[in-house]
């Protein structure tokens, strides 16, 4: 099976119900030609950089799958097909991909993320006030 990343833009007046029906839609279209989804992640409402079909946002989606090289052009083609999608575009990250391989370690990384309650791995930033910032710039010869 071959590694594809899809991702599409949706138009930003859907409501929440037709949203996950498209999302789920397109997922199942994926897993009906024996596809495989190894994840889905929601961007968000974002800016476009341009106007698309006279919206200035949209809503993106990313999916992750591994499948035969016929379902992506099926898939390409409902994207092409619904009202709903803005745009799209498909990269095949590689040719050769074990999908059980890939849920593993999806499945691991979402663990790392995890973080245990009450431990905090998050750490502050170091900051500088501005005489060491001007010390520094004096000691590397940039002042």
């Amino acid at each position: 099976m071959r590694h594809y990343e899809t991702i599409y833009i949706v138009d930003p007046n859907l409501g929440d119900e037709e949203y996950r029906e498209l999302t789920g839609k397109f997922n199942s279209l994926i897993e009906n030609q024996k596809g495989v989804v190894i994840k889905t992640k929601e961007w968000g409402k974002q800016r476009l950089a341009y106007v698309v079909k006279k919206f200035n946002y949209g809503f993106y989606v990313l999916i992750d799958f591994c499948a035969d090289p016929g379902v992506t052009s099926e898939l390409e083609r409902s994207l092409k097909l619904d009202d709903r999608i803005l745009k799209y575009q498909t990269v095949k990250i590689s040719d050769r991909a074990d999908p059980e391989e890939l849920l593993l370690k999806e499945r691991e990384a979402k663990k790392e993320v995890a973080v245990p309650e009450g431990q905090e791995t998050r750490e502050e930033p170091a900051v500088q006030d501005e005489d060491s910032i001007k010390e520094s710039e004096v000691q590397n010869g940039e002042g």
